[in-house]
């Protein structure tokens, strides 16, 4: 059986003000509707879906005249809430037992913003792609010919593989529906060893095949992110530096203070319109890097290996200027597009231990603080191997990657 890879394509609705009314309407209305349902959930302890369904359903039909489907996903929508609410209580997301955030958490019932999204399924939203419109339910009737638009290779993708449901968004004015679709992954190819990916703040990310040192000059200079070695040549180290980056990120941190200094209605205003800036920013960013990381590893027949980066905030020291750029800057998104993009090309991951990564010799093996003197700078005090700090990392991860590999495929082959 073919695995897949669940993506979501958003696509943007073009509503005439009629039907913008409607939408946001009915938005409303279900959210007014899953604030009801959250009270009862929370006042009766009532959270699993099947249970807090029979309790509310009759209610919500009849005080808020959604249909049986709205109201069905309503009652999801607030079931789903609660248990992601428990979730993160128990992974300690919330502080620990009597913080102020987890006894906020914990004592009163969750609420829902009056436009926040809404799934809808093929019950109550219908495509027809060839006239890029879509016919969905409104709390004031049935809208039709609601149109929308996208990207070609999205709308291509969203026609051959949407599946399930979709919710719809209300951003800036804006409308869109945010849409699943299960692509085919690519044949696993056996890699032909492993590319290292040293995730970090000086360089966003520093690559580095599992090759022996020896085969690097020491000293030598890496190649700048993006740079291709000739054709048939395995992958070199390169690094994507993170200075250009940190620069924006500032730029963007020292306005939101000014401007949430003034407190102005006008400074409110530009906040509010600058708030997904670098979101965006950074999720551009992660593509570009994913996309190339990937690119190299499939032209070269390398896997990928990755740090398992699980809990990284709560185990590194940092003094406060590296703690807000930790903080910011999003490391798992990164990780993740890299996995999702080589599972669509065929590229093996694998995530790995990261601990003493940066401090361990790829040369030898030794492993001592006194190895890194600084941010940049890697010279073992055992064997005098020198390198660039992030460039050993990453090919101590990649080695990493080629063992941990070997030891998974050898209990699958004993299994």
């Amino acid at each position: 059986m073919c695995a897949i890879v669940k993506l979501v394509v958003q696509v943007r609705l073009l509503p005439t003000p009629e039907q913008a009314a409607a939408l946001e309407a009915t938005l409303r209305t279900v959210n007014r509707a899953a604030n009801e349902v959250s009270r009862v959930a929370f006042a009766r302890k009532i959270h699993a879906g099947r249970d807090l369904r029979r309790v509310t359903y009759g209610q919500v039909r009849a005080a808020f005249g959604l249909g049986s489907q709205p109201a069905q996903h309503t009652i999801k929508k607030v079931a789903d809430a609660y248990t992601a609410l428990r979730a993160n209580l128990r992974n300690g997301t919330y502080g620990p037992a009597n913080s102020p955030r987890r006894l906020k958490a914990e004592s009163q019932p969750i609420s829902f913003r009056p436009l926040a999204a809404q799934p809808f399924d093929d019950r109550c939203l219908s495509w027809d792609h060839d006239a890029r419109t879509i016919s969905i339910w409104t709390s004031s009737g049935r809208a039709k010919n609601v149109a929308f638009t996208g990207s070609a290779a999205q709308l291509a993708q969203l026609r051959k593989h949407r599946r399930g449901e979709s919710d719809l968004l209300s951003r800036d004015g804006m409308w869109f529906l945010l849409a699943t679709i299960e692509i085919p992954e690519a044949p696993l190819r056996e890699p032909d060893g492993f590319l290292g990916v040293d995730l970090g703040i000086a360089n966003i990310a520093t690559t580095c095949p599992a090759t022996t040192p020896s085969t690097t000059p020491i000293g030598a200079a890496t190649p700048a992110a993006g740079t291709e070695p000739a054709t048939g040549a395995g992958p070199s180290p390169a690094r994507y530096s993170g200075a250009k980056l940190n620069a924006v990120r500032h730029r963007h941190r020292e306005l939101r203070r000014r401007l949430q200094a003034k407190a102005t209605k006008s400074a409110k205003r530009l906040l509010k319109k600058r708030r997904r800036k670098e979101a965006r920013f950074a999720a551009d960013t992660n593509h570009v890097i994913a996309k190339r990381i990937v690119t190299e590893a499939q032209r070269t027949g390398h896997g990928i290996a990755l740090e398992d980066l699980q809990g990284i905030r709560d185990r590194v020291r940092l003094r406060k200027p590296q703690r807000v750029t930790l903080h910011s800057w999003s490391f798992h998104q990164l990780g993740g597009f890299i996995t999702y993009k080589a599972r669509r090309a065929g590229v093996a991951v694998i995530h790995v231990d990261p601990a003493y990564t940066s401090r361990q010799c790829s040369a030898c093996g030794h492993t001592d603080r006194r190895n890194r003197p600084s941010q940049s700078t890697f010279s073992c005090t055992s064997c005098g191997f020198a390198e660039h700090a992030d460039v050993n990392a990453a090919r101590n991860i990649a080695t990493r990657g080629v063992a941990d590999w070997a030891v998974s495929h050898a209990a699958d082959d004993a299994a």
